[in-house]
């Protein structure tokens, strides 16, 4: 059942929305049944005990010779009257005894014939009029005169006994309508309108009110990618911009930070040129040749750390602005500038592949995967795999590989599976650091992989 509802903000408040409009929807047809039922009931009982009425009237006011023109020119199919000289057997006691009542005690105060005996009443429930014809109730005259009650289910029986004052009995035999139908034609129109309306509504106010949270899920994303990303800009409820005006805070504070710490890297790292300038003076004035050539070595290590150090710190602090860049072509001129220096790289046809990136930074993490790979592993193979979500670069080498204890630590700074740091086995260990820096901040993912056959695969993986 979870997994059917929505996952999204958005989704389950609309689907609480939505809820509550079908309930409330739902009780509005009730609501209209019923109170339409009722007055269903009362026009059509009030209308027929009118005319009973005024018939009856009519008929006892008229000449005694005129009564049975009267009586057949008034009788139809859907409303039939006679007289009798006795009285009618009416049962009272069967069906609705409470509209029979109404009626009764309605007939009583508008006849007052003087005959001492009160009009007789039944009204009884039916399936279908008890007088279907070509003029049944619905259709008849007295219905279309009093609004038209066509397309009714249920039907109730009305059986009226009048006594006159001579002794005779007027009896009216007719069908009154129980209750209209569920669900009409105006009816489902004014429903579907109102829900349409207030859906219509609901997802707009719905969508105004998630999409600030949206907007701040995405550049919480970009914030992982760059710093340096635009502010979120702070609208919407007074909740959602006291988030936003919270979050571009943050933004500004890690900003300043990495600035100031890389500022300090620099810093110290320039700074520390001028003492091993001063130590290498002294150095080459040493007599032993063979220390001299150790204390040199040493400090050209040192020289090596701190100008790699300063060259990172210049490259996260400078931000290369995004561009729409064909990254075959990237790939190609790397492994071509490689290969021309004499460098064992090779690489598979790709195709053009459009992807906006930082071009300069992201070739400088391509250089340095391909020569850490020739370095370590004699030679490297560049291949390119493209899916609907990712395109992921892969480089494999035929080396050793790296312990698996040790595949995630390669990726600090300055941490390097050889300890000796010497210039001849490898660099200062910020090459795969850098390289790392650079494709997350590309939203993407550098991976480190012993290959089944030897060597290792270092993969890049890129969101499309």
């Amino acid at each position: 059942m979870n997994r059917l509802l929505p996952k999204s903000l958005f989704g389950q408040t609309l689907l609480v929305l939505l809820g509550g409009l079908i309930i409330s929807q739902a009780a509005g047809w009730w609501i209209y049944t019923m109170d339409r039922e009722q007055a269903v009931r009362a026009i059509g009982g009030l209308a027929a005990a009118q005319r009973v009425a005024n018939l009856a009237r009519l008929i006892h006011e008229a000449p005694r010779e005129w009564r049975e023109r009267i009586v057949t020119a008034s009788s139809d199919p859907s409303f039939r009257v006679s007289l009798a000289r006795r009285r009618p057997a009416i049962s009272e006691n069967a069906g609705d005894s409470i509209a029979a009542e109404v009626i009764r005690e309605f007939l009583a105060e508008q006849l007052t014939f003087g005959s001492g005996q009160q009009p007789l009443v039944s009204v009884s429930t039916s399936a279908s009029p008890p007088f279907a014809g070509p003029h049944a109730m619905g259709r008849g005259p007295m219905m279309h005169g009093i609004g038209g009650f066509a397309g009714f289910g249920l039907f109730r029986d009305l059986q009226v006994a009048v006594p006159l004052s001579d002794g005779q009995w007027l009896t009216f035999a007719t069908s009154l309508p129980d209750s209209g139908p569920a669900f009409s034609r105006q009816f489902l129109v004014s429903m579907a309108i109102m829900a349409i309306i207030i859906l219509g509504v609901s997802i707009w106010a719905v969508r105004r009110v998630t999409a600030p949270l949206a907007s701040l899920a995405v550049a919480a994303e970009q914030l992982g990618r760059d710093v340096t990303a635009a502010p979120l800009p702070e609208t919407g409820s007074i909740e959602t911009r006291q988030a936003s005006r919270a979050f571009n805070e943050m933004q500004t504070r890690l900003r300043s930070l990495i600035e100031n710490r890389m500022r300090m890297l620099a810093a110290i790292s320039h700074d520390l040129r001028t003492p091993l300038t001063l130590l290498r003076l002294r150095a080459e004035n040493v007599e032993d040749a063979q220390e001299r050539n150790k204390m040199l070595a040493t400090i050209g290590e040192m020289d090596a750390m701190l100008g790699s150090t300063l060259q990172f710190a210049r490259d996260e602090t400078v931000s290369e602005p995004r561009r729409p860049t064909d990254l075959a072509a990237l790939l190609q001129s790397t492994v071509d500038d490689m290969s021309d220096a004499g460098l064992p790289v090779t690489t598979e046809p790709t195709d053009s592949i459009v992807y906006e990136c930082r071009p300069m930074a992201l070739k400088r993490a391509l250089t340095n995967l391909i020569e850490n790979a020739v370095k370590y592993g004699k030679s490297a193979h560049v291949s390119v795999d493209i899916s609907q979500e990712t395109i992921e670069i892969m480089i494999d080498d035929e080396g050793p590989g790296i312990p698996e204890t040790k595949l995630s630590r390669v990726l600090e700074p300055f941490y390097r599976v050889e300890d000796s740091r010497s210039r001849e086995t490898g660099g200062v260990g910020l090459g795969l650091a850098i390289a790392q820096s650079i494709v997350q901040s590309h939203g993407g993912e550098l991976a480190l992989s012993n290959r089944p056959a030897g060597g290792l695969c270092a993969s890049i993986r890129l969101p499309r």
